[in-house]
């Protein structure tokens, strides 16, 4: 280790209760979701400016490895653009190298867990999480193993298979696969992009991007897609040690987008009762049970933010008009798009402010989605 044990720990913020992080853990004994206790923050000093990736922020981690496994992931474009009859900036977070956000999370959690000496490791996931966590494990020489609902197209995990990951087809719904991935980690280690509290770590590294991106200053609003919600609570993380660091005056108001038909998170910040979840074309944040809804309301009410829902012709609407403005996105990302004009038409953000859309995937995941919307063959 480059830095020694010790500097956070495992976090259960239910109760406070917290555990060392020399032993690996990705829950607490009853299955708690975990996060690390508060880290301190860095300046502008800190960051390794050689270094072209998310390893920038490297003195942000709650300990560094010695050899981090990095495929140049971060430092992806922040443009200004037109939407919603004005302009926002969008981070193009697909400029990565599996085409998502989530090897942010891949990247630190997997270089994390390799440090303390986990060389196998499980994900249940048959989209983005899957494919990172595939590509990372195989850069970094471990075996990955993912679990995913044997209803899932073949297409979907060609990417996973490309890279050399083991493919278990379970029988049942989403959260049968997920259930099921939960008593395969007695044999192998669980680094669930949900479960574990790395990942976030990676993910927070979005803040620090962005606070770099505008001059060390921070943004007045971000707004994310939303599934089990790794980039709330990874803003949240970030801007909050980047506040403790006295690096930025306030937090930027986050705001979450969900499809209305899957959208539990969204539901609880707006005080509106539960649904049965509906398929959606926004299927990359159809979680219909997160583990960590309670800490993504909290963050986004502590932030001053809030949420955002969406019906189907709204996502399919703004996946569209990104696309005849050249940019060529998943719609689950869509929608965070979407999700600026409302917040814009209903005064809740302000054109004049600096407003930062996130757009977490690349469209060249979604062509068949696409090609309906379109009504042509894929």
């Amino acid at each position: 280790m480059a830095q020694p044990w010790g500097m956070a720990e495992y976090l259960d913020p239910q109760t406070g209760r917290t555990w060392p992080l020399d032993v690996p853990r990705w829950c607490g004994p009853d299955r708690e979701p975990l996060l690390l206790t508060d880290l301190p923050g860095i300046g502008r000093d800190d960051i390794a400016r050689g270094t072209r990736s998310i390893w920038r922020y490297a003195a942000a981690l709650p300990f560094v490895p010695n050899a981090p496994i990095t495929m140049g992931e971060g430092c992806t474009p922040l443009i200004e653009a037109p939407l919603a009859g004005t302009t926002a900036l969008l981070k193009c977070e697909w400029f990565m190298p599996t085409g998502s956000f989530k090897d942010r999370g891949a990247s630190i959690m997997l270089s994390l867990l390799r440090a303390q000496g986990i060389t196998r490791v499980l994900e249940d996931s048959s989209g983005n999480g899957g494919a990172a966590i595939s590509a990372y494990a195989a850069r970094g020489g471990m075996r990955a193993k993912i679990m995913v609902p044997a209803s899932t197209s073949p297409a979907k995990t060609v990417q996973s298979r490309a890279a050399g990951a083991e493919i278990e087809l379970v029988p049942g719904t989403r959260q049968d696969c997920a259930d099921a991935a939960e008593r395969e980690a007695a044999n192998i280690f669980y680094a669930s992009h949900n479960w574990h509290p790395f990942f976030l770590h990676g993910t927070k590294t979005l803040a620090y991007e962005l606070w770099e991106d505008l001059g060390f200053t921070a943004p007045d609003n971000v707004i994310v897609p939303c599934g089990a919600g790794s980039n709330v609570l990874g803003c949240m993380i970030g801007f909050s040690e980047l506040l403790r660091a006295g690096q930025i005056a306030r937090l930027p108001r986050i705001f979450a987008a969900q499809p209305a038909h899957c959208g539990p998170i969204a539901r609880q910040a707006l005080g509106l009762p539960p649904i049965e979840a509906m398929p959606t074309i926004a299927e990359g944040t159809a979680i219909a049970k997160p583990l960590r809804a309670r800490e993504c309301v909290d963050a986004m009410r502590a932030s001053g933010g809030g949420a955002v829902l969406l019906e189907e012709a709204e996502i399919q609407e703004a996946a569209l008009c990104l696309a005849r403005a050249g940019i060529y996105v998943e719609p689950t990302c869509a929608q965070a798009a979407a999700a600026f004009g409302k917040l814009l038409a209903a005064g809740q953000i302000a054109a004049h402010e600096r407003n930062v859309v996130v757009l977490t995937g690349t469209g060249l995941k979604a062509t068949p989605r696409y090609a309906e919307f379109l009504g042509v063959p894929a």
